[in-house]
């Protein structure tokens, strides 16, 4: 008994190798970033393939339900054969998954959705780095090892002053819609009270699993509203939209599920440190696919400032690597 239990845990401690070794943590979380950031001229050219009105929020609701649905059931087929023990959830975390999945689905991609179609693609890939920047803002009053400094301050300035000169006008005048811009904000909050609710919830819960289970009850939950109300001809899904759709799915399962398996072993900062790749993939892929978008001197000039401050909020301290620190010690259990 004894000796198997030894195996088991070797077993397991190989397989987690790659997701404590720092070199491919960075590997991983630049791949999930990039990712990320094909979404924005993937959703953009999806809208204007799919005919959907700029106005018709509950399209939107059901396009978001069907793409997260397809996404988590892509991923709890897989965990249904790879380790179908691991699907088995206790009912008290129940409330849990299905307020992540509320969180980190239904509402941050509620605002997201919406907020994308009515500001460019380039403008939405900087504001989304706010959620990196609010996990860090907010990692202060939630775990007792993750403080404020002067130089997380220093990024933060640079990193928000960034998203402010993404909104400035060539007129010196800022440009921001509540529906446009705003939503964005409001879906990094959302995706920021998500990476920790996840990040607790994956110390008891297979990643994989726990992503699947709160991309379905998030996109269930999207469906159920939004389906009833849902026009008639409010989409039309021709081959390449069809195309678009699942590879969103697809980059929905896979960047999620990678996330929040690095999640359970290394810091929410460490982490986030490399989600300054998502507004620069981003906004380079939406100048190159989405007709009509350019670089900027106002663009390139908040892409510098968000990318650095993202960099710097994450930073070691005192020594150590710029790209990668070494984890003092994990949360574990401790939520605050």
């Amino acid at each position: 008994m004894r000796t198997l239990e030894l195996t088991n845990m070797k077993q397991q401690k190989n397989g987690n190798r790659f997701l404590i070794n720092k070199y491919w943590v960075i590997i991983i979380a630049v791949f999930c970033s990039i990712l990320w950031g094909s979404a924005f001229p993937v959703l953009k050219v999806s809208y204007s393939e799919l005919s959907m009105s700029e106005n018709d929020l509950t399209a939107k609701i059901v396009f978001a339900g069907i793409r997260f649905m397809m996404a988590s059931l892509l991923l709890l087929s897989i965990m249904f054969f790879v380790d179908r023990k691991a699907l088995k959830l206790n009912w008290r975390q129940l409330p849990a998954i299905f307020s992540l999945g509320l969180l980190s689905t239904s509402l941050q991609y509620f605002f997201f959705y919406n907020g994308l179609a009515h500001t460019s693609g380039m403008k939405a890939a900087i504001l989304s780095s706010s959620g990196a920047f609010f996990v860090v803002f907010l990692a202060h009053f939630v775990y007792s090892d993750d403080r404020l400094d002067w130089r997380k301050i220093f990024g933060l300035m640079t990193g928000f002053g960034g998203i402010i000169i993404a909104n400035w006008g060539q007129d010196s005048s800022l440009s921001f819609s509540f529906f446009g811009e705003g939503f964005m904000l409001l879906a990094g909050l959302a995706g920021a009270f998500g990476t920790f609710l996840s990040k607790r919830l994956s110390a008891h819960i297979h990643p994989f699993a726990l992503t699947g289970w709160q991309m379905f009850t998030g996109s269930l939950f999207m469906l159920i509203i939004g389906t009833p109300f849902l026009e008639k001809n409010a989409m039309t899904f021709t081959p390449k939209a069809w195309v678009l759709l699942i590879y969103a799915a697809f980059l929905s399962a896979a960047a999620f599920a990678l996330w929040t398996s690095l999640l359970k072993y290394n810091k929410a900062g460490e982490v986030s440190l490399y989600k300054f790749v998502v507004p620069v993939a981003g906004t380079f892929l939406s100048a190159l696919f989405i007709p009509g978008e350019h670089l900027t001197i106002h663009t390139f000039s908040a892409l510098i400032l968000v990318a650095a401050g993202i960099a710097v909020v994450n930073q070691k301290g005192q020594g150590g690597s710029f790209l990668f620190k070494k984890k003092r010690h994990a949360y574990g259990q401790v939520y605050k």
